[in-house]
């Protein structure tokens, strides 16, 4: 396996389209890299000039400690598993998954090894000799994965190879590419516009738009650190809500409601004091006055529901905030209905906020570990701290009953 590590990379189309800017990345060994972002940001742009089927414009691209800025596509040692799967209709899986071997002029005993090694680890074995159109397509998915494996190449290039699968195939095959990058410890670069295939899969995840790095960091640290609204917005499922809102006493104000900030984020507030900002809670962090285990204080917001969505293990409520819309997860099923009024408690410990004019994330702390909050200590996040040693922006909690 090797690293791969792209230098101020640029991608332009004629004089005026400028696919790809100043992409920098250093992806390890035996690491997987996801590439995420809306249709036309040039994720698929940039992995197509790692695998040579597109030209640098400018920039340096290395595949473990060479420049392979003009190395043919063959001679990069990467294989490239796409969208379509590209299997020949006139051969069996077997022929189709040694067909690049043979190409190669490898020995056949080799090919038969390689061939029903790949076979095993795909569980794919009882297949070898079926065509094409006799499988389904989780199963032509594991075929063209198979051809991929059977080169033993330093990098996997994959172009959203779950994109024509049903829903519930789509999550069998992401434990099988989960299991598979375990299994055989290669360097993964992986494209997507499935924010749910790219937290659940990557190591690392680059959040791209319009051909620009957005933000670069483990699913986590881009879920409880987001550096801007984008990310914010684009990270999560059912995305971020953000409500406009007006800093007042060092509180969030949004129309009668108001909701306190609590520490590194308190702190990061002062500066925009009677100024507008972005509000952002994710949908998850969310509570119903008495029906939820969110401590009440300086954090309960009125609205009005708008619609109702059942899902069975939770229930996602639409609500209308001050003539905004946010949206509220709530475990189990919930006994309401649109037009009720509601009261909702929001998780101080979870709160972000964004500038109103850039967008860029008010600094809520920096990241230490890998898992996001969960190790990053000391920033205040905690309910229940003592008044006499309270941090700056912090609120003392009450219960509802007080």
């Amino acid at each position: 396996m090797a690293e791969v590590v792209l230098e101020h990379i640029h991608k332009y189309y004629g004089t005026k389209q400028h696919a790809v800017k100043d992409f920098n990345l250093d992806i390890a060994d035996r690491e997987f890299m996801v590439f995420v972002g809306p249709s036309g940001c040039g994720k698929s742009t940039t992995l197509r000039m790692i695998a040579g089927l597109e030209d640098i414009s400018d920039g340096v691209l290395r595949i473990g400690d060479r420049v392979v800025n003009d190395v043919p596509p063959k001679d990069r040692d990467i294989a490239m598993v796409f969208q379509n799967y590209a299997l020949y209709p006139h051969m069996n899986v077997y022929e189709n998954m040694a067909f690049g071997l043979k190409l190669r002029k490898t020995p056949k005993a080799e090919i038969d090894k390689r061939v029903r090694d790949a076979a095993r680890i795909l569980q794919i074995e009882h297949l070898l000799g079926r065509k094409p159109k006799e499988l389904s397509g989780g199963q032509r998915q594991r075929v063209a994965m198979g051809r991929a494996i059977v080169r033993e190449p330093k990098v996997f290039l994959m172009d959203e190879p779950l994109s024509n699968l049903d829903a519930k195939l789509r999550v069998e095959m992401r434990s099988q590419i989960s299991q598979l990058h375990r299994r055989l410890g290669a360097t993964i670069i992986y494209v997507t516009h499935d924010q749910v295939e790219a937290m659940t899969l990557g190591d690392r995840i680059v959040v791209m738009r319009d051909g620009v790095i957005m933000q670069v960091d483990t699913p986590m640290n881009l879920y409880d650190f987001p550096q801007n609204k984008f990310v914010a917005g684009f990270i999560g499922s059912p995305s971020m809500n953000f409500l406009s809102a007006r800093v007042q006493n060092g509180e969030f104000v949004v129309g009668g409601s108001r909701v306190a900030p609590m520490g590194r984020l308190a702190q990061s507030l002062r500066a925009y004091e009677g100024k507008e900002v972005y509000l952002g809670i994710r949908p998850e962090h969310i509570g119903v006055v008495g029906q939820s285990d969110i401590p009440q204080g300086v954090n309960v917001l009125r609205g009005k529901i708008v619609v109702v969505e059942p899902l069975g293990a939770q229930t996602d409520l639409i609500i209308d905030v001050d003539g905004q819309d946010i949206t509220a997860k709530v475990e189990g099923q919930a006994a309401v209905d649109p037009g009720d009024d509601i009261e909702l408690l929001i998780d101080q410990t979870r709160l972000h906020a964004f500038d109103h004019e850039t967008e860029m994330a008010i600094d809520r702390g920096t990241p230490t570990g890998k898992r996001g909050q969960a190790d990053t200590l000391g920033l205040g996040y905690e309910y229940g701290t003592p008044a006499t040693s309270q941090a700056p922006g912090t609120v003392t909690v009450i219960s509802a009953d007080d």
